[in-house]
């Protein structure tokens, strides 16, 4: 039953955008298909929805396998609790995107790439489920790059854009890259399981081809997930496509490639332990380098893409010591680590979402993404500046929000591995907690720039100065995210179920009771009570602050200036100038300052500007020298039959001599 539901929901959510694309319609016929495709997408959201609490509830998995029209493999899904978990925000966040893309998007405003925007973020929707349910190999290629096709054309919504166009293009080539790396290794695990059906391989059979499938699944898996350093496509991706697109990348997209690295992790009974080190080094670099680089962001957009990477860092964090737990055969390892990933996974879901729904109002209001351009939104959009630091405080990692519990159970499982109790011990897991540690507090000191310099202060330009709230539909869809972010968190006990369900889903090899007896480490009742204390004592505060206030308004300290202007209040630049100056060593800021020549200059001007190392310093100039060396093949293409022949002997008798 939950697996014909979620097929149905699967359908629903890909016709969602078909009904703009009947051709030479009346002007009216544009907000009608929006209306139709948001009633589509939530009536998939619900149906899907349905199924996978089911799933999660019950544990149970649900299989079809049928013969198809081509001649590999089969046409094979399946429904378990580990699916189910990344089923859910598939359908949850699309849902919301398409009720905020009909105030953020409007086709009457947008008539040129509006239905072609909500034609492909269902067939990306869609394509996500059809990657989480594939049971069969080839299923999975197809529904992977259906789902790259899809977000390119997304990401180049505003193909009048050259920014949009580059980025868009630069995503395409990692996404072929990664399937590149993904043809190899489902071929070698097709060899040794004699199939192409996803199922755990025996110890045998594994052997031979365990190093070989996990660089692949990492490189491959990675790419998508925007591991450092193989984040090249994502901060420009993220920035320039619609608001409402990038929430849908971050929040869920980027979970594809975890989702495909963790199904392939389970396939293997006792990997060796170099794999979890490897991901546990991976997962504190990218976490490392994510949020530095987001420290120095001018554009709020780019700020949350590299946020996003940070967040995956702490996932393959969590990952790699799940992986680590199954090479030792410890399942509360594999509880903590790999639990506190699933719950991660759902958290970012909920918070990264909202801050792009957030920043995409700014956009909206402000006309300008740029950061130091902003300032005293707070006034003048006050409910988007709340939601926005809902949004904020989740991302932190701080109660009583959501994303406090989920790196709670990683802390847990990593000094666990210290053996500190008796236990067995694997110390070098420990080592990713400083760095945890550290982005956290970075991460803090990286929200505070976000918050203060678009909300505090005076605005900067006259834009900021004019700026108003959104429409309801754009804050209902906030909303909901943000009532997501504070449940969770104020309920963390209600996961606890469904992810013992998706732990257990990814190991056959301990018993049922231990996942749970390990997750119950963390005092989930106790952290409710807290949560909601702090709750309580924050609204009353607020309360007795609005009652106190002084109804005459004053102007604050003016540092003795008789006549400040807004030019004089700290930037976010600033804000975080220490902090890059600090970290100048991985990043390499680009600054220009201004030279007086006199003892009286008329003016001067400041820039900063961090390149990305790995595409402006690796990749771009790494494809210029490609693109000048590439004519010169040209050579070898004759146009003459006769030359082809020779070309296809000659390696002939290559082949055979070196055979």
């Amino acid at each position: 039953m939950s697996m014909s539901l979620t097929l149905l929901s699967i359908v629903l959510v890909a016709v969602s955008g078909c009904p703009g694309l009947w051709p030479g319609g009346r002007p009216t016929r544009g907000p009608a298909s929006q209306w139709m495709a948001t009633m589509l997408m939530l009536g998939g959201a619900i149906v899907g929805g349905i199924a996978c609490l089911v799933v999660l509830r019950s544990g149970q998995a649900e299989e079809l396998d049928r013969a198809w029209f081509l001649p590999w493999g089969r046409f094979a899904l399946r429904l378990d609790a580990l699916s189910a978990l990344f089923l859910l925000p598939v359908f949850v966040v699309p849902a919301l995107g398409s009720i905020y893309g009909m105030g953020y998007w409007r086709q009457a405003e947008h008539p040129e790439n509006g239905r072609r925007l909500r034609f492909f973020y269902g067939l990306l929707s869609a394509s996500m489920a059809m990657v989480v349910l594939a049971h069969d190999a080839i299923v999975f290629l197809l529904a992977w790059e259906i789902m790259a096709i899809a977000a390119f054309f997304l990401i180049t919504t505003e193909d009048d854009n050259s920014a949009a166009r580059q980025a868009g293009w630069i995503y395409l080539i990692a996404a072929h890259l990664g399937t590149l790396c993904l043809l190899p290794m489902f071929g070698l695990l097709a060899a040794a399981r004699g199939s192409f059906m996803i199922e755990p391989l025996p110890v045998e059979a594994a052997r031979g081809i365990s190093t070989a499938v996990f660089v692949l699944a990492l490189v491959g898996f990675g790419l998508k997930a925007g591991i450092f350093p193989l984040h090249v496509w994502l901060p420009g991706a993220h920035s320039n496509a619609p608001s409402h697109v990038s929430a849908l990348l971050s929040g869920v997209m980027l979970k594809m490639g975890v989702y495909g690295l963790v199904r392939t992790l389970g396939l293997f009974p006792a990997p060796p332990d170099w794999w979890g080190g490897t991901l546990l080094a991976v997962g504190a670099a990218t976490g490392l380098v994510g949020i530095v680089y987001a420290l120095a962001q001018h554009d709020i957009k780019r700020l949350l893409a590299y946020s996003s990477i940070e967040n995956i860092g702490i996932i393959m964090i969590g990952v790699g010591l799940a992986a680590v737990g199954r090479a030792r055969h410890q399942p509360e390892w594999i509880a903590l680590g790999l639990g506190g990933a699933l719950f991660h996974v759902w958290n970012h879901a909920l918070f990264k979402p909202l801050l792009f729904f957030a920043a995409g109002s700014v956009i909206h209001g402000a006309h300008t993404r740029d950061i130091d351009r902003l300032g005293g939104l707070a006034r003048r959009m006050p409910r988007t500046a709340v939601l926005f630091s809902l949004g904020a405080v989740a991302a932190c990692g701080l109660p009583p929000l959501n994303g406090f519990v989920s790196e709670l159970l990683i802390y847990a499982g990593l000094f666990g591995s210290l053996g500190l109790q008796g236990g067995p011990t694997w110390p070098w897991a420990a080592f990713a907690a400083p760095v945890l540690a550290l982005v956290g507090g970075l991460v803090i000191a990286c929200f505070v720039k976000a918050y203060g310099g678009i909300f505090l202060g005076s605005p900067r330009t006259p834009d900021s100065a004019a700026a108003h709230d959104v429409g309801r539909g754009m804050l209902w869809a906030m909303t909901a995210l943000a009532a997501g972010c504070l449940v969770i968190g104020l309920t963390p006990g209600l996961i606890i179920g469904p992810l013992r369900q998706a732990v257990t889903a990814w190991t056959a090899d301990i018993d049922g009771d231990v996942p749970i007896a390990a997750l119950a480490i963390i005092p989930m009742a106790w952290i409710s009570v807290m949560g909601v204390a702090l709750v309580a004592l924050t609204s009353l505060g607020a309360a007795a602050w609005r009652l106190a206030r002084p109804s005459r308004a004053t102007g604050t300290w003016d540092c003795g200036f008789a006549a400040p202007t807004p030019r004089m209040q700290y930037t976010a630049s600033s804000f975080t100038q220490i902090l890059v100056a600090m970290f100048r060593w991985a990043l390499w800021p680009d600054q220009r300052r201004p030279h007086p020549m006199s003892r009286f200059p008329t003016g001067g001007h400041y820039r900063s500007h961090v390149p990305d190392l790995v595409l402006e310093r690796g990749v771009l100039p790494a494809i210029r020298i490609t693109a000048r060396l590439l004519p010169r093949a040209r050579l070898l293409q004759q146009g003459k039959v006769q030359i082809y022949v020779l070309y296809i002997l000659v390696i002939l008798i290559v082949l055979l001599a070196w055979g």
